[in-house]
């Protein structure tokens, strides 16, 4: 199979694998080359792949997405994701980015309310001057 990550902003990884396991809303599961075409969406957590040539397990943490498995190709779009071949570096990994991009986040959300509800008030005051 060929499995491929896709960000919002650039193709995160493609290579091949025999194996996909990840985590749906529902509870995880497995993918191997001759299962049926599965269309799942995907809960924040883990996903891991067995390389064909050396049998290297990787592990992926990833954010909610969606995964398709469509012949030997096997889709996952997600808006995060980062990869390691050890539990240990990723949870570390995990910890710091996805946590940096969360503040990131609350502060741009945060400044869009302030916009909104500024564009709001001058909505009203415009409605009621004309």
């Amino acid at each position: 199979m060929n499995l491929k990550i896709l960000l919002p902003h650039e193709i995160f990884l493609e290579e091949p694998v025999s194996k996909v396991v990840a985590e749906a809303l529902d509870g995880s599961f497995g993918l191997l080359p001759r299962h049926l075409d599965f269309v799942s969406a995907l809960a924040p957590g883990l996903l891991s792949y067995l390389r064909p040539d050396d049998h290297a397990e990787i592990f992926v943490a990833v954010d909610e997405g969606v995964l398709v498995k469509q012949g030997t190709e096997v889709l996952v779009s997600t808006g995060r994701a980062v990869r390691s071949r050890h539990l240990g570096e990723l949870r570390a990994t995990v910890k710091n980015e996805f946590l940096t991009r969360t503040d990131e986040e609350r502060r741009a959300r945060s400044a869009m309310a302030h916009l909104e509800s500024a564009l709001a008030r001058r909505f009203i005051e415009f409605q009621r001057h004309a």
